[in-house]
């Protein structure tokens, strides 16, 4: 009785049929299962335990795109053995194709989403606070998706190249229209790879000063010292001349000074080494040279270089008041007089 009830058919299937599907189903689901909670357990050990992150991005990919991979393989082969009718042949086809496309897709952003985060963090930068990392990876993504998409209509039977090389002409058209557009584009990659600045730099463009605040797709902010936002094109900033005061390491420092015309050349050669030893005292700065530089019009210049210590501009201006005070103490002790603009006049008594 069994038997019969076996041979029995629907739809041109016999029960036989059904229930050998329905095993290679459920025994695949159990093996999958069985090899995810075995293998996967040592895999994420052994990941956990190397200091590289590939393998913990392996094992993450294994879980996030191999499983649904492998339950799709596993249906696909089970409904092998059942005869179907071509329409739903071509609905099984269908959604086998639309669902293998998503699984790429989303294996391939996550790859994008892995190779930039990894290459932010080999530079030693957050990169799930940066705004601009997000914004390249949200471009990247659309041109996975669009890609994706492509590839799965063009599998279904639909006629793509058509639709591919209308975009190829639209594409040259808005390119040739948009060139200002695509060279703020490119200047946001050149900003995102080659890290000209980073937010919260203070740097020097032209004639304006700031802060970088954020740097988007067309346009960087930056926070002027007066308080207004400049808005700059990321293709006037990439062409420009940056000069960012946030990495210098030491700060130059060369002023010059005047003394008067009537100091005796015993003091003239003293004053380098008054002004070392003001130096040694002050710290943070290391004195370069101190040399007398020139005779000016009024004036005998010395000029004065030295070093400081960081970028800290506060800190630059507190040591050359400091410098400035200790030098005017000590030139008045020794009646070094500092010049100023004067005139002689000579008057003819005849």
């Amino acid at each position: 009785m069994i038997e019969d009830i076996l041979r029995r058919e629907f739809y041109h299937n016999r029960i036989s049929e059904y229930l050998v599907c329905l095993a290679i189903i459920v025994g695949g689901i159990l093996a999958v299962r069985v090899v995810e909670s075995l293998a996967m357990r040592r895999l994420k050990a052994w990941a956990e335990k190397t200091s590289t992150t590939y393998d913990d991005f392996l094992v993450d990919r294994i879980r996030g795109t191999g499983i649904p991979l492998a339950y799709l393989g596993i249906a696909q082969a089970a409904l092998r053995f059942l005869t179907l009718t071509p329409r739903v042949e071509r609905i099984i086809d269908v959604a086998g194709i639309v669902l293998l496309t998503l699984i790429v897709i989303f294996f391939l952003v996550a790859l994008v989403r892995y190779g930039f985060e990894e290459y932010m963090r080999k530079r030693g930068e957050d990169a799930s606070s940066d705004r601009a990392l997000k914004g390249v990876v949200g471009l990247a993504k659309a041109l996975v998706w669009i890609t994706g998409a492509l590839f799965m209509l063009d599998n279904l039977g639909f006629r793509i190249s058509t639709v591919v090389a209308g975009l190829g002409i639209g594409g040259i058209a808005i390119a040739l229209a948009a060139q200002a557009i695509l060279g703020d584009l490119f200047g946001y990659f050149v900003i995102l790879f080659d890290r000209p600045f980073e937010i919260g730099d203070f740097v020097v463009v032209g004639d304006y000063m700031g802060v970088i605040e954020r740097f988007g797709i067309k346009t960087t902010r930056i926070a002027s010292l007066d308080g207004e936002q400049i808005v700059v094109s990321n293709k006037d900033l990439t062409d420009s001349r940056v000069r960012n005061y946030k990495r210098m390491a030491r700060r130059r420092v060369a002023f010059r000074l005047g003394v008067t015309y009537q100091t005796p050349a015993t003091l003239l050669r003293e004053i380098p080494g008054i002004v070392a030893d003001i130096f040694r005292e002050i710290e943070g700065a290391t004195l370069d040279r101190v040399h007398f530089f020139s005779c000016g019009d009024f004036s005998l210049i010395y000029e004065i270089v030295y070093y400081v210590d960081g970028n800290d501009y506060t800190k630059y201006m507190d040591i050359q008041q400091m410098a400035n005070l200790r030098i005017y103490e000590e030139f008045g002790k020794r009646r070094i007089e500092f010049a100023y603009p004067t005139r002689t006049l000579y008057l003819n008594k005849n």
